[in-house]
Formats: structure tokens, C-alpha cells, sequence
């Protein structure tokens, strides 16, 4: 290719367009798959479809993080004005997060605050036992908030260019979020209720469960940054793909801290004290 040819493809801007992708339209039919499938079997159905779109789901976050990470670190597309970009876009999509749990807050104390005569009309409604909030929920958020602290340690180190203690940091982190879920798992395990047994227990397993999703969801985040890191992908003044798990951690660690206060501990209703 001579020169004139070479200036006539030379990028002029610092943008990336993105190439024509399958990932997007493939993402929302595997989500659509999933939600459906969630849909049909808790009205007693079969779990295949919902068992599809999650494989889908998994198949297709693989492969278009595998395209994003081409992009970033072989192919040098992203700019800082592409990082400006992708940071505008995580703090939205946080955003729309924070109103999707929003839905879930309101449905709880719409049915505590205002309990109807089907409740008893007391919080929680009779018959319901709820769990000990300074018992497994409590060292839940212990170890949420512990893996708060881990991932802000590995992210220090990056900046400071301490592999070291950057991949020990989010080593921890990773064990700390699945520790979590196996903890939440045996929380369910032992749960006095069933998720159609009222409108406590269905706002309780709705909004916890929500969250363990998310949870998982971070953990594997953070399990896919440990091997970028491992293989060196990560730069002290490149690593948005780190700066955005580590921001998707924080916001599941700030709601499970309101979800401890509302659902687990106010909820709980008042507390009598034996003689």
C-alpha cells in the first residue's frame, strides 16, 4: 500500500465505530429466552426454556467480551474519548439497575406500611416467621462489605503497579462473592416459607434473589478480570474493564446494604423481648 493510500485509511478522529455486531440482537432473544422461560416454570412449568436462555445468555456474554477485549487491548480502539464514553455508559446501565431495585423497595413497603385485612393488618403478615437479621444476614454483610475492601485494595494496586497484590486482592474478592452466594443458598435452604406463600415471602425471594443473581453476575465479572490481569492485560492508566467491574461490585454491595436494613432488619417488625 503506498503512502497516499496509507493517509487515505489513517483513522482522523479518536472514536471507535464499532463493526456490525450479532451480540446485541442475540443478547435480548437469549434475556427474552430467559425471563420467559423464569415466567412459565414458576407458573408450574417446565425449567428447559429458562435452562436455554441462560445458556445462551452465557454463551453470548462470553463471546462479546471476548470481541471487547480484542478491541481494547490487541487492537488499541479504545481511546480515552472511547473510555469517556464506556464510563457514560456503565454509570447509566448502574443506573437503570438502581430503578430496577427500586421496583422491588417500593412493592415492599407499599405491602409493610399500609398492611391490608388479607395480611392481618400487621407487618410482617401472620403467620409469617421471619429470619434473625444478626444471624446469616448479617454475616452476609460482613462479607460483602469485606469484598468492598479487597476489590478498592487490588484496584490501588493496579494504579501503583503491584500485581502482585492486585491479583491477591481480587482473589479475595472472587472467594468473598462466592461465599456469599453458598451462604444466601443455605439462607433459602432453611427458609420457613415458600416463594408463593404471600406477599412478604414473594418480595423477599423477589428482591434478595435479584441480588444473588447480581452477585453471580459481579463474581463473574471480577473471575474474568483475574485472568486479564493474570495475563497482563491491564495497565495502570488503561483498565476500564477493572475500573467497571469494581463499580458494579460497589453498587451490589451498597443495595444488599439496604436490603439488610429494610427487608431484614425493619421488616422483621417489632422485636418482644422475653422476660
Amino acid at each position: 500500500m503506498t503512502d497516499s493510500h496509507a493517509a487515505a485509511h489513517e483513522q482522523k478522529h479518536p472514536w471507535h465505530l464499532v463493526d456490525p455486531s450479532p451480540w446485541p440482537v442475540m443478547g435480548a432473544f437469549s434475556a427474552l429466552l430467559l425471563t420467559g422461560g423464569a415466567v412459565v416454570y414458576f407458573h408450574g412449568g417446565g425449567a428447559w426454556l429458562a435452562v436455554v436462555g441462560l445458556v445462551l445468555t452465557l454463551l453470548t456474554m462470553a463471546l462479546w467480551w471476548r470481541d471487547v477485549i480484542k478491541e481494547a487491548t490487541f487492537q488499541g480502539h479504545h481511546s480515552m474519548a472511547v473510555q469517556i464514553g464506556l464510563r457514560y455508559g456503565m454509570l447509566l446501565f448502574i443506573a437503570s439497575e438502581v430503578m430496577f431495585f427500586v421496583a422491588w423497595f417500593w412493592a415492599f413497603f407499599n405491602a409493610s406500611l399500609f398492611p391490608t385485612e388479607a395480611m392481618g393488618g400487621v407487618w410482617p403478615p401472620e403467620g409469617i416467621v421471619t429470619f434473625d437479621p444478626w444471624n446469616l444476614p448479617f454475616l452476609n454483610t460482613l462479607i460483602l462489605l469485606t469484598s468492598g475492601v479487597t476489590v478498592t485494595w487490588a484496584h490501588h494496586a493496579l494504579i501503583e503497579g503491584n500485581r502482585k497484590h492486585m491479583l491477591a486482592g481480587l482473589g479475595l474478592t472472587i472467594a468473598l462473592g462466592l461465599i456469599f452466594t453458598c451462604v444466601q443458598a443455605f439462607e433459602y435452604s432453611h427458609a420457613p416459607y415458600g416463594f408463593q406463600d404471600g406477599i412478604f415471602p414473594t418480595v423477599f425471594f423477589m428482591a434478595t434473589g435479584f441480588h444473588g443473581f447480581h452477585v453471580i453476575v459481579g463474581t463473574i465479572f471480577l473471575i474474568v478480570c483475574f485472568v486479564r490481569a493474570y495475563k497482563g492485560h491491564f495497565k495502570p492508566d488503561h483498565h476500564f474493564g477493572f475500573e467497571a467491574a469494581a463499580w458494579y461490585w460497589h453498587f451490589v454491595d451498597v443495595v444488599w446494604l439496604f436490603l439488610f436494613t429494610c427487608i431484614y432488619w425493619w421488616g422483621q417488625g417489632p422485636v418482644v423481648f422475653d422476660a
